[in-house]
């Protein structure tokens, strides 16, 4: 773990080379893009370099509330919007479905439903920032790896601790951990095929 007080495009980019991890085959860059009129997350400006040198695919998955990213091509355009298509290929990860990842030793899930599409990734990259959140407590790295790789539905379905009927009522404890199992089950896919950058 390497940490620095400076906050900088080009201080992010020093981390990332402090990691001296190789990026074998294709890898998928996870961060939040933004809702449409939210400017709660890092501009495509501050997260250039790392992606630059990294030269992956910016991921989402739509999301499972509406708003302006419940389906591809309007989260495609929110990308774009943002300034994110700019910089980088971007891809809706569960634009063709989604697939489901198993979950040993899970408190409430048993497998994840994350988008179909990354499956096809070897590494990922996960660029987060850290702020309030009104259901996770914190947006960070166990968000996106979770809820952030979640299709549609894989959202639903974490949120309802694995009942998605549920999704808006279920015991905020049990979301918790299903959003933990979820995580879980990304990390153990990709055996350390992963590398963090959390900004604060």
């Amino acid at each position: 773990v390497y940490f620095s007080p400076v906050i900088t495009p080009e201080k992010v980019l020093e981390l990332f080379r402090l990691v001296d991890k190789e990026l074998p085959g294709k890898v998928a860059i996870k961060l939040h893009s933004g809702e449409k009129g939210n400017q709660n997350f890092l501009k495509p400006e501050f997260w250039k370099p790392v992606i630059d040198h990294v030269g992956g695919t910016v991921v989402e998955c739509n999301t499972a509330y509406g708003g302006g990213r419940a389906d591809t091509e309007s989260h495609l355009k929110a990308a774009a919007d943002h300034g994110f298509t700019a910089i980088a290929p971007v891809e809706i990860l569960d634009a063709e479905g989604e697939a489901e990842l198993p979950i040993e030793g899970g408190k409430h899930l048993t497998f994840d439903i994350v988008g179909k599409g990354y499956l096809k990734y070897d590494f990922t990259v996960v660029l987060s920032h850290f702020k309030g959140h009104p259901m996770g407590g914190y947006g960070g790295a166990l968000k996106q790896l979770s809820i952030g790789l979640a299709s549609s539905f894989g959202k639903a379905y974490i949120h309802g601790a694995g009942e998605p009927e549920k999704k808006w009522t279920a015991d905020h404890d049990s979301f918790l951990m299903a959003m933990a199992d979820a995580a879980k089950s990304v990390v153990d896919y990709f055996e350390g095929k992963i590398v963090y950058i959390n900004v604060m």
